[in-house]
């Protein structure tokens, strides 16, 4: 088998996203939506007034899309993700795993639960996620798996290390997933974002003080939006990026450049 992504065109496309009815999902799952794709399914765990928002906004550009409640640190769950889009689809040409969720305490004083449920939904949840979108896409010759980052993954962020070592883990393994799946027609980065400005971020300790420190020390001079991520995302999920295999991609607005 070619060791090159399938070539399939927007119009046939199946995608997948973790996460897909806020924040970051929910602007990339927008911006997909502008190339026209066959059908977008969107997983969330428990807003359902979100996912019907975003489903509304997926309906008016024109696009086919559907929703899957699922908690993304249950592996049987996931597994009935997949089988589903299997059943329904016949394919999957993309799979974007931006769910997280975490427990904002420091390092010092994290307990073993709120770590363990941090890994499983974050670090654990991506590589099960991963496996079982490559068991699909073999059956269409290939596809693109992208995971979500941020910069607690390799600076220190206050309150943030559970999550930040769960990131760090999935960025480790892309790399590996990376290699492993390119015989397969398989693409796999990672998009590593600053601060980026949602809902879910505002109930960091000290928020206010925390953002207007970033702002100033981001020659962006502005906090992230979810925008900013989701187009390169998009990048990622077209043949332009072929040539570009197992990487985590930084979109901080230069913060990372002065850390």
């Amino acid at each position: 088998m070619s060791a090159e992504p399938a070539q399939t065109p927007w119009s046939e496309r199946v995608v997948l996203i973790t996460g897909g009815t806020r924040g970051i999902g929910r602007a990339i799952a927008l911006r997909i939506a502008r190339e026209k794709p066959r059908h977008i399914r969107l997983v969330y765990c428990m807003n359902h007034d979100a996912a019907r928002a975003t489903m509304a906004d997926l309906k008016a550009l024109g696009v086919p899309a559907s929703t899957k409640v699922c908690d993304v640190g249950d592996e049987s769950m996931q597994r009935e993700v997949f089988t589903a889009l299997q059943n329904d689809f016949g394919r999957l040409d993309i799979f974007i795993a931006n769910a997280a969720r975490t427990a904002f305490k420091p390092a010092a004083t994290l307990d073993t639960r709120s770590w363990r449920r941090t890994m499983q939904l974050n670090a654990e949840s991506f590589l099960v996620g991963s496996q079982l979108a490559a068991g699909v896409m073999r059956g269409n010759g290939g596809g693109r798996i992208i995971g979500l980052s941020s910069l607690g993954s390799r600076f220190y962020t206050p309150s943030y290390a559970a999550l930040g070592a769960a990131k760090a883990a999935i960025e480790n393994l892309a790399r590996y997933l990376a290699v492993e799946l390119a015989p397969e027609g398989i693409n796999l980065n990672v998009v590593c974002g600053g601060f980026i400005d949602t809902e879910s971020m505002k109930i960091i300790p000290n928020y206010e003080a925390v953002t207007a420190a970033i702002v100033s020390r981001t020659p962006a001079r502005r906090l992230g939006r979810a925008e900013d991520l989701a187009g390169i995302v998009n990048f990622l999920c077209s043949h332009e990026s072929d040539w570009i295999r197992g990487q985590t991609i930084i979109a901080d607005g230069g913060i990372s450049l002065s850390l």
